[in-house]
């Protein structure tokens, strides 16, 4: 399993990949890791080792003085390494912001479908912006539009809290409701 330096691979290490065997340059000394613990071994010594148990000699750490090394399968524990990077990110959640568009002279059945989506975003984890854009005239009735904004707020008090107040900004009003956790 001794892997020899190949172009390939000292190309992955100036990119920030893990040095193995004649790729660990520079050094007389590697503390190796063992299962019954660590030793300060010369770095011949170390690789002399690795190669009689058709092993690989794997840079662990190498901001020390003296780098961490281990004697393992590189192809296993790129794998291992590839393993915890996926369960990683499978148990981030990353939050997005789902928009629920609304009018000033929305229809009740509209409404209720509008609210139903903002409260299904919430329950999932998202952040649910409501924006109510007036066209017009209905500029003329911005107290209309503050009023189903606020009875929209009001309804999923119960799923999540208004960042701020409803504000309106030019031809629309605009709140953001983060989900409770």
């Amino acid at each position: 399993m001794l892997r020899k330096s190949s172009p390939k691979n000292s190309q992955s290490f100036r990119s920030g990949g893990t040095r193995i065997n004649e790729q660990i340059t520079g050094i007389s000394q590697v503390r190796l890791v063992k299962e019954d613990g660590a030793e300060v071994v010369s770095f011949e010594e170390a690789l002399k080792m690795a190669r009689e148990q058709n092993l690989d000699l794997v840079e662990i750490a190498s901001g020390q003085s003296i780098p961490v090394c281990k004697i393992i399968d590189y192809g296993k524990f790129k794998f291992e390494l590839h393993k915890k990077t996926k369960e990683a990110k499978k148990k981030q959640h990353v939050i997005t912001i789902k928009e629920i568009k609304i009018r000033p002279r929305i229809d009740i059945h509209d409404y209720d479908i509008k609210k139903k989506q903002a409260i299904e975003f919430l329950q999932k984890g998202d952040k649910v912006k409501i924006s109510l854009r007036f066209k017009g005239r209905e500029m003329a009735h911005t107290d209309i539009g503050m009023n189903i904004v606020n009875k929209m707020v009001e309804e999923l008090k119960d799923y999540g809290n208004a960042e701020k107040s409803p504000m309106q900004e030019g031809r629309q009003i605009v709140v953001l409701i983060n989900p409770k956790s």
